[in-house]
């Protein structure tokens, strides 16, 4: 499970080498929540156990990153 160069507050951002198929995206966790977000354009996948507003503000941290988070999983994956 790569981890992102991005970590803010109390959000990890990452990806599963296993899914280079996929459309670009990260995952996010914090304690049991999880979220997914696809990259390009930035919009949520799917959520769980994140209440609204702060799914909210972890696609806004998203928006702000989106440049280099493509540019990690384009270097991870080689595409």
């Amino acid at each position: 499970m790569p981890k992102l160069s991005i970590n803010e507050g109390p959000y990890r951002f990452f990806f599963y080498s296993d899914e280079g198929n996929e459309p670009p995206h990260v995952h996010v966790r914090r304690d049991k929540n999880v979220a997914k977000f696809w990259l390009d354009p930035v919009q949520l996948e799917k959520s769980g156990g994140f209440p609204n507003h702060e799914i909210n503000s972890i696609r806004k941290i998203v928006e702000e990153h989106e440049t280099l988070f493509l540019e990690e999983w384009h270097e991870f994956f080689n595409v």
